[in-house]
């Protein structure tokens, strides 16, 4: 599957919103819940595509609680509830990745 930016955007901002979309619960929170819950085997690792920050050693500038999606080609979606805030990243190198998310949590008011 390859999407633009602006539908990243959007499955961001369904999964930061549990599920909901504009008043409209179009996957079960409880389905979220579980995505979200770290494997036994791997813990910052959710459902499929659900990479979880629990340890902070995939983003350390990010809370535990942030998470991501990612795609080919280091295309990503980083989710953080404790800031309502969904930041879509294309084409950059993973090294990077803690970077933006520190600038973009600097960057936003106290």
């Amino acid at each position: 599957m390859f999407i633009n930016a602006y539908d990243m955007a959007r499955f961001g901002l369904l999964t930061l919103h549990k599920g909901n979309w504009n008043g409209k619960q179009l996957l079960s929170k409880q389905w979220i819940q579980q995505a979200l819950t770290p494997t036994p085997v791997k813990t910052d690792y959710g459902y499929m595509n659900f990479f979880l920050n629990t340890d902070k050693k995939f983003l350390p500038s990010a809370p535990a609680t942030a998470f991501a999606h990612l795609g080919n080609g280091n295309n990503v979606i980083y989710v953080d509830p404790e800031h309502n805030l969904v930041v879509v990243m294309r084409w950059i190198e993973r090294n990077a990745m803690d970077n933006v998310v520190k600038a973009v949590l600097e960057a936003l008011p106290n």
